[in-house]
């Protein structure tokens, strides 16, 4: 069963801003930006061109942990946040190929998103898929919303990637994921990738300044500061690496500045 895409507050389109979902878009080849999402893009792309691999990577890590939840793991259900604008393999397609009965809610808070929400919501009969449009810094909306369609009584896979770089104050960033991981019972996932500033730690800093003065900050964060996200789950292995690393098969790809991690709640 399919619901109707509409649950959260209503958003306001403003095409003269940036936003990390449009320009996370154009990145990745897609049509859905405007000329604000594309001029930052460039800036990125003329002092970082590696961020172009960040995003493919990232993409490509999603799958492998969906496949792995729905698949080894058993997970069923999956709450992923700041989701951005629907491509191929969404998590919903990956996790439904593996079982069709699988639920999944999505969460984003760009209107452009909200709009190809039906896109997002052809999953399959026998599950469910859900949208709901919402800021991260508002847990208890996205819980309360997602509610709907998922049973916080088994266990849930909260998908988290590139998300929290939007969140600049560390200590929030932490309270937002622990608010989350505390919202799903034992045997429950956290997947996270967010990006960081070791491999090219120059480059990467001027991507950062440029998004900064942009009106589109996001913040890097040491692999130290990605690991705290992680506190008191189980990491599975290969740990928390880069996402190009993470369980890629034999012949290892170049490293990237977005790290990531799956960890299970105890």
């Amino acid at each position: 069963m399919t619901d109707s895409p509409t649950r959260g507050r209503a958003a306001k389109l403003d095409v003269t801003v940036p936003h990390s979902a449009r320009v996370w878009n154009y990145w990745l080849g897609g049509k859905d930006n405007f000329a604000a999402d594309r001029q930052v893009g460039d800036q990125v792309l003329e002092v970082y061109p590696a961020i172009v691999d960040v995003a493919r990577h990232t993409r490509a890590f999603l799958g492998r942990a969906v496949r792995h939840l729905a698949g080894e793991a058993g997970i069923r259900q999956f709450l992923d946040i700041g989701t951005g604008l629907p491509t191929a393999d969404n998590t919903h397609q990956v996790a439904q190929r593996v079982d069709p009965t699988c639920r999944v809610v999505y969460v984003d808070n760009d209107p452009i998103v909200l709009a190809h929400a039906r896109a997002l919501l052809v999953g399959t009969p026998e599950g469910r898929t859900e949208y709901i449009d919402a800021d991260v810094r508002d847990p208890d909306l996205i819980l309360t919303g997602a509610a709907g369609t998922l049973d916080f009584d088994r266990p849930v896979a909260l998908m988290m990637l590139g998300i929290m770089g939007n969140v600049l104050d560390d200590d929030e960033a932490y309270a937002i994921v622990r608010r989350f991981v505390d919202a799903v019972p034992s045997g429950s996932y956290l997947a996270l990738e967010d990006g960081t500033n070791v491999i090219r730690p120059e480059a990467a800093h001027q991507a950062e300044r440029v998004r900064a003065d942009a009106g589109d900050p996001y913040r890097l964060r040491s692999p130290e500061q990605i690991a705290r996200f992680f506190d008191g789950l189980e990491m599975l292995e290969p740990g928390i690496v880069p996402v190009s690393r993470w369980r890629s098969g034999p012949e290892l790809p170049p490293e990237v500045d977005a790290l990531c991690g799956l960890a299970r709640k105890p």
